[in-house]
């Protein structure tokens, strides 16, 4: 699943994977289950209201990697 992430056309990051829901062109929401609560609530609650799909995904370090970047990261947004 993670390697489906690295091929595909996507956000990464809270900022612009907010943006890419808000504007309907996210398929899938990617979540660390180790980000801070207070930085991912928000994007949570817009993609039950969207009805966007979440996986959660370890570590985000693992969600970092699974998206090509050497850090972590909180949130990853595949994009239609």
């Amino acid at each position: 699943m993670l390697e489906s992430i690295k091929s595909s056309k996507k956000t990464i990051g809270i900022r612009q994977s907010m943006k890419a829901v808000e504007n309907g062109l996210a398929d899938t929401v990617y979540i660390a289950k180790d980000a801070d609560e207070k930085v991912v609530r928000s994007i949570k609650e817009l993609c039950s209201s969207s009805d966007i799909e979440i996986v959660y995904i370890d570590t985000m370090k693992q969600l970092g990697k699974a998206c090509g970047i050497e850090v972590g990261a909180a949130v990853a947004c595949v994009l239609k």
